[in-house]
């Protein structure tokens, strides 16, 4: 699986590309962030085949993932903050099809009146000049489905 380019946070205001998601959800932040750091994160986004931590707990930095977006994309993620119960961000080591140069996610969860605000940012360097409209497509639906199953 090809190697991505390492960064630091500071990429995910830096980055070519950025798509920062808002969403003010009628649950409580705990309830977020358990969600997050399950055994299988994000089970409820419908273009996501499987999302798994593969490091043991506690979490934090240096924990690692392995995500399959639509059993095509697969991601191995290493986390490069971990701020317990409120922001995670990962940038991916290896992606199985060379669409990045560099890609990551950042997860902010706040408290906010009625439950908690999560925004969710998605930071990368294509590899490719084809694929931004796709990209956006799969980030809207990650986020409609996170909005649902938290709203539902």
């Amino acid at each position: 699986m090809p190697r991505l380019e390492p960064f630091e946070v500071g990429f995910f205001e830096s980055a070519p590309q950025r798509h920062s998601y808002v969403l003010d959800l009628p649950v409580s932040p705990e309830r977020v962030w358990r969600g997050l750091t399950a055994s299988n994160p994000l089970w409820w986004c419908r273009l996501l085949s499987s999302s798994e931590y593969t490091s043991p707990r506690p979490f934090g930095v240096g924990t690692t993932r392995r995500t399959s977006v639509l059993g095509v994309l697969r991601l191995h993620e290493r986390f490069i903050r971990w701020e317990e119960g409120r922001r995670q961000s990962f940038a991916a080591d290896r992606a199985s099809l060379p669409v990045f140069r560099r890609f990551g996610e950042d997860y902010l969860v706040e408290r906010a009146d009625g439950g908690s605000r999560l925004t969710w940012t998605f930071a990368y360097e294509p590899a490719l000049k084809v694929g931004g409209r796709l990209n956006e497509v799969v980030f809207r639906s990650l986020v409609a489905d996170t909005r649902r199953h938290f709203e539902g």
